[in-house]
């Protein structure tokens, strides 16, 4: 073979390797298309909806690899079932591409409760869509911050921000509703606790403000009052009105107060008592 080339002159050498180098780009360039299929390409079906049994039956039938890219929590879709799917539907693609399908968790992630209370009703909707919240039930009772939330309640209780439960969940509000527009006399709150006093104002529609302890108080909800705002007598020895909605801030400490003589009139019913409140 070496004789045969050292034979030839140089220029047929040259001729001959170019012929070469000719065909075997021709054969690569035809058989090509063989080996990456070109112009053999697949639909990819639509799986979105299905389970994701059903889904990955329906593309490993139609030549196609399946793999789970995420899986995120929707409310309104069946556990388990595909949300997304890459490529999309519809699309042509060669056999054996990988299809990344998007899952339906089966069980809710827990989040914490955000703290609504004393927010407007739109800055509360906003807040329960951000942390993925459905608004539930809202009821009304009196209170000067008319439309602002009061209490948040899930499951029927009171929750406090910060505890956990399960995305996607109901939570009803409790918003003021203004003030009312009939006065009735102020209730005489003097010796009462402060659990009784809340139970007292919230039964009449009134609010008890923050507070105010002495030193030595440890439990607030057993502390006593001995001073509140408005009180029920003014200084003119006539009985202070109030409206539903309005607040009334509360002084407490340890021990049950005692009347002095001079407020006698508070708890006795003379011409300016009132105890229809």
């Amino acid at each position: 073979m070496f004789k045969f080339i050292t034979s030839k002159p140089l220029w047929a050498n040259i001729l001959f390797a170019i012929g070469l180098i000719v065909v075997a780009l021709f054969i690569f360039l035809v058989s090509l298309n063989w080996i990456t299929k070109h112009g053999d390409t697949l639909v990819i079906p639509a799986v979105t909806g299905k389970t994701y049994d059903e889904a990955k039956k329906i593309l490993e039938d139609k030549g196609f690899d399946v793999a789970i890219q995420d899986s995120v929590y929707n409310d309104t879709a069946a556990a388990l079932s595909v949300l997304r799917q890459f490529p999309d539907a519809d699309e042509f693609v060669k056999e054996n591409r990988t299809v990344y399908l998007t899952i339906n968790r089966a069980v809710p992630p827990n989040i914490e409760m955000p703290n609504l209370e004393g927010l407007s009703l739109r800055s509360a909707e906003i807040a329960l869509k951000q942390y993925h919240l459905k608004l539930g039930d809202t009821t009304f009772k009196p209170d000067f911050a008319k439309n602002s939330v009061l209490e948040q309640h899930y499951n029927g209780q009171r929750i406090k921000a910060g505890t956990k439960l399960p995305q996607g969940s109901s939570i009803s509000l409790v918003l003021g509703s203004g003030l009312g527009t009939d006065e009735f006399a102020v209730p005489d709150l003097f010796g009462m606790t402060y659990s009784e006093a809340r139970v007292l104002l919230e039964s009449i529609g009134l609010t008890p403000g923050m507070p105010v302890l002495d030193p030595a108080v440890r439990d607030t909800g057993n502390a006593y009052i001995y001073r509140q705002i408005p009180e029920r007598i003014g200084p003119d020895r006539q009985i202070n009105r109030i409206r539903q909605g309005q607040v009334i801030d509360l002084w407490l400490g340890t021990t049950k107060p005692e009347r002095p003589a001079a407020d006698s009139s508070a708890t006795q019913g003379g011409p300016t008592e009132e105890r229809n409140y």
